[in-house]
């Protein structure tokens, strides 16, 4: 029994708007800011009353004690009433009587206790039992979320004689209303802050991405016709990432859609190139298929013809296979050093011997080793078709002249010759691919219009420059130019 192939759903689940996203992140980030800072306030604030409120405390202890220890041997209930209870005094002498004063606070009660431990008086209700627990003691309760201060300490006679307790209790009814009221002050203000940053954050949000969503939009008039001409608007007055995206954006486009034509240009001018070779053949192979395979001379001739263009595609084929290899030295690179001056006066040399009715002229301005980081067999291609081509298009005056010389940057070579010269029309088309001045006579010299396109490919991959001067009837000059490597990293390469 065979295993029956498990389909498995993906659920992408449902689409949220960086929109949304951002205001959430942002409302999200002030809310944990705000919280933080509504914290420290809350603490500090209650912190700094519940300071004062334990420092009441401290205080009215130590009254009540100082009051009540002349007593003499024993704390009686009516000197603690005498001394304490404020219906024996009027409202006068209260207000000027600190302990009185401190017994008339709302939140403030005072109860004492005898040696033994048994209740004589209390500022405010029942006097109830002695508090468990240590006697000289400041604790802190809380009920039900409200806090309330207890503090309890002896009573002593000057000989330190134990003759009573004072517990005093601090409800803290305005400290606990104080901190509810700020604590919800806090949430409110925190949560308004949240909403306010996060309705801002939208807002902002749906400025800043209104180019991405331009972008999106560009993007799915490309699919639908990828040779748009459809580009993201550049706002000038926005000089930030977003507007750095667009531009790299629509350089990318440009380029994409560049390398397209290049690709439709390139796959019409290959069938072009490749129709007529294979007509020619096809025509001489079906002239022989018919009655010439019995004429030697006819079949002669047949042969020749159809070996010229196989050989004429070989060649166009080999030149196509350079120029993608050319296309490569851009993202592989190379870290191979080549003298100039040496790969120049080489090929000066070999073309002396297989062209000796020409005349090669060699200007030699270079005092010391040119150095450029590049392949050396690059190199000698790039020059092979710079002479090459000199020496197809020179007339009657059969010279080419060659220059070497270098600067502080670049180490520059020209080949000039005087031949036909080239319109400037065709200057700005001669480094296209298959594309020839003169295509009659181009293919009689065996030409594919793709030397110069390799040429210039080669060059700019290296970093490095081709330039074109011509008139014509006069002659032209190709000058190439590349980099010089620095005079610290020529010496590594050379201790390696």
């Amino acid at each position: 029994m065979q295993d029956e192939p498990v389909t498995v759903a993906v659920n992408k689940g449902r689409k949220i708007s960086l929109k949304v996203k951002w205001a959430a992140a942002v409302g999200l980030a002030i809310f944990i800011t705000f919280a933080i800072f509504s914290i420290v306030i809350f603490s500090s604030i209650s912190n700094i009353l519940l300071h004062k409120e334990v420092d009441n405390v401290h205080d009215t202890v130590a009254v009540v004690q100082a009051r009540l220890a002349n007593s003499g041997p024993q704390l009686t209930k009516a000197f603690v009433i005498e001394q304490l209870d404020p219906n024996r005094h009027s409202p006068k002498a209260i207000y000027q009587d600190a302990v009185l004063t401190r017994l008339a606070q709302r939140d403030v009660i005072v109860k004492i206790y005898d040696a033994n431990k048994q209740g004589l008086f209390a500022s405010r209700g029942a006097i109830g039992t002695f508090p468990k627990g240590d006697t000289d003691t400041l604790k802190r309760q809380s009920i039900f979320g409200k806090i309330r201060l207890i503090g309890i300490s002896s009573i002593k006679t000057r000989q330190k004689q134990v003759i009573g307790y004072v517990e005093v209790v601090n409800h803290l009814r305005d400290y606990n209303h104080a901190m509810i009221e700020l604590r919800i002050v806090l949430i409110v203000v925190v949560c308004f802050a949240m909403l306010c940053s996060a309705l801002i954050g939208y807002l902002l949000a749906n400025q800043f991405l209104q180019p991405i969503e331009v972008m999106k939009q560009t993007i799915e008039a490309i699919n639908l016709e990828p040779n748009s001409d459809a580009r993201i608007p550049e706002t000038g007055h926005s000089q930030d990432e977003v507007s750095d995206l667009v531009s790299a954006f629509n350089d990318m486009l440009n380029r994409i859609q560049h390398y397209f034509e290049q690709q439709d240009q390139f796959v019409s001018d290959v069938s072009h190139e490749l129709r007529t070779p294979v007509a020619i053949i096809e025509g001489h192979l079906q002239l022989l298929n018919r009655w010439g395979k019995d004429d030697p001379e006819v079949l002669a001739e047949s042969l020749t013809a159809a070996l010229q263009e196989v050989l004429r595609m070989k060649n166009l084929i080999q030149e196509m296979l350079d120029l993608t290899r050319a296309d490569k030295v851009v993202t592989e690179g190379t870290t191979e050093v080549t003298d100039v001056g040496e790969v120049v006066l080489q090929n000066y040399h070999n073309f002396e011997m297989l062209y000796p009715e020409f005349n090669f002229i060699l200007d030699n301005d270079l005092h010391q080793p040119a150095l450029v980081q590049i392949n050396r067999n690059h190199l000698e291609q790039i020059m092979i078709i710079l002479l090459d081509n000199a020496i197809k298009y020179s007339t009657t005056r059969k010279e080419v002249h060659i220059a070497v010389a270098s600067d502080e940057r670049y180490a520059q070579v020209a080949v000039q010759d005087f031949g036909e010269g080239i319109s400037e029309i065709d200057k700005k088309k001669v480094f296209h691919r298959f594309y020839r001045v003169d295509k009659a006579r181009s293919r009689e010299k065996g030409g594919n219009g793709l030397g110069l396109a390799i040429a210039q490919q080669l060059v700019e991959g290296y970093d490095g420059n081709v330039s074109l001067e011509s008139s014509v009837g006069h002659g032209s000059v190709f000058r190439i130019e590349l980099p010089l490597i620095r005079e610290v990293e020529s010496k590594s390469v050379d201790q390696t």
